[in-house]
C-alpha cells in the first residue's frame, strides 16, 4: 500500500488564499487535501483552481456554495465514489448546506467536514449543530472500516484543547453535548490522531484574528483527523503546520498533516514551529469578543 500524506485546512475562502495555498502544496506535497470554508460555488472554483491543481495532478471533488461553507477533497491517489453532503435527510439551516464531500481515495474513505459553527448554546443553530453531527455519526457508520474523516469540527474535544477553559465558559465549542456528540461519532472507532501520538502536549490549530491571539498562542484546538483503526494504525507521524499560519494573509486556522506508512520529514513535534511567546496563566486573557 502506498505511503499517503493526508491534511486538512480550513482556509477561510480559498479565493483569498491562493497565493498560500499553492505554494504550500508545492511544498508540503500532500497527496489528499481536505479544504474548508472554501466560499466558492463548484463553477468558481474550479475556474479558479481547475488548472492549478490538474497542472498538480490533483483530481478535485468540491461542494460549494458562493460567499458561505464550501468544502473540497483533492486527491493524487485516486479520487472515486464521491458524495456530496450527508445524504438525503440530513438537517439544514433551513435547507442543506455545503458543509461535506467524501470520496474514496488510495483505497481509503476520505470525508472533509465543514461542521456548523453553534453560535450560542441551546440556540437553533446549536441545535442544528448537534442534528448535523448525528447524521454525520450515522453516514460514517455505514461507511467502509478504512475511514478517515478531517475538517474543521467546531468542537474542541477536551479542555486541554483550549488555551484557557475559563475563557470559555458560556461558549459554544466546549459544551458538554458538543464533546458528547464528537465522543459518539470517535466510538464508531474512530481516532484522533494527533492526540493519540502526542497525549498532553500544548497542539491548537486556531487562532483568532484578534488581539495578537496567534503570536501569544492563544489558540484551540478544534481542527481533527480522525482515523478507523487500520489507517491508525499506520500513522507516522502527525502534526499542525503552523509555519502556514504565519505572515500576511493566512487564514485563522493551521492545516493539520498526518503520514501514513512513511513520514518524510520525519516524526517532528506536534506544532511545526514551535510557539516562540505562548501565555499559559489561567484567567489571564479573555476572549476577543467578551465584554
Amino acid at each position: 500500500m502506498q505511503p499517503v500524506r493526508v491534511a486538512t485546512w480550513n482556509v477561510n475562502s480559498v479565493k483569498q488564499r491562493v497565493p498560500r495555498l499553492l505554494p504550500w502544496l508545492d511544498e508540503r506535497r500532500p497527496d489528499v487535501v481536505c479544504l474548508q470554508e472554501t466560499k466558492l460555488a463548484d463553477d468558481a472554483f474550479r475556474d479558479l483552481l481547475g488548472q492549478e491543481l490538474a497542472k498538480r495532478d490533483y483530481a478535485v471533488a468540491a461542494h460549494g456554495e458562493a460567499t458561505w461553507n464550501g468544502v473540497a477533497v483533492l486527491s493524487r491517489v485516486g479520487l472515486d465514489d464521491v458524495l456530496v453532503g450527508l445524504g438525503d435527510d440530513a438537517p439544514g439551516f433551513p435547507g442543506p448546506e455545503a458543509r461535506a464531500v467524501s470520496a474514496t481515495c488510495g483505497g481509503i474513505r476520505v470525508v472533509s467536514v465543514y461542521v456548523p459553527n453553534g453560535r450560542v448554546p441551546d440556540s437553533e443553530h446549536y441545535r442544528y449543530k448537534l442534528a448535523w453531527l448525528a447524521a454525520l455519526r450515522e453516514m460514517v457508520a455505514a461507511g467502509p472500516e478504512a475511514t478517515l474523516v478531517c475538517g474543521d469540527f467546531n468542537i474542541a474535544p477536551t479542555d486541554d484543547d483550549v488555551f484557557d477553559p475559563d475563557a470559555y465558559v458560556g461558549e459554544t465549542h466546549v459544551t458538554p453535548p458538543e464533546r458528547e456528540a464528537l465522543a459518539e461519532l470517535q466510538a464508531l472507532g474512530l481516532h484522533d490522531v494527533v492526540r493519540d501520538r502526542w497525549p498532553g502536549e500544548r497542539v491548537f490549530t486556531y487562532w483568532d484574528y484578534r488581539a495578537g491571539m496567534f503570536h501569544q498562542d492563544l489558540g484551540m484546538r478544534i481542527d481533527l483527523v480522525l482515523a478507523s483503526a487500520p489507517i491508525a494504525r499506520r500513522v507516522r507521524a502527525a502534526w499542525v503546520d503552523r509555519q502556514a499560519r504565519k505572515g500576511s494573509g493566512p487564514s485563522d486556522h493551521a492545516p493539520v498533516i498526518v503520514d501514513l506508512d512513511e513520514a518524510p520529514d520525519g516524526d517532528i513535534g506536534p506544532v511545526v514551529p514551535p510557539p516562540s511567546r505562548p501565555v499559559r496563566k489561567r484567567s489571564a486573557v479573555k476572549l476577543p469578543q467578551s465584554p
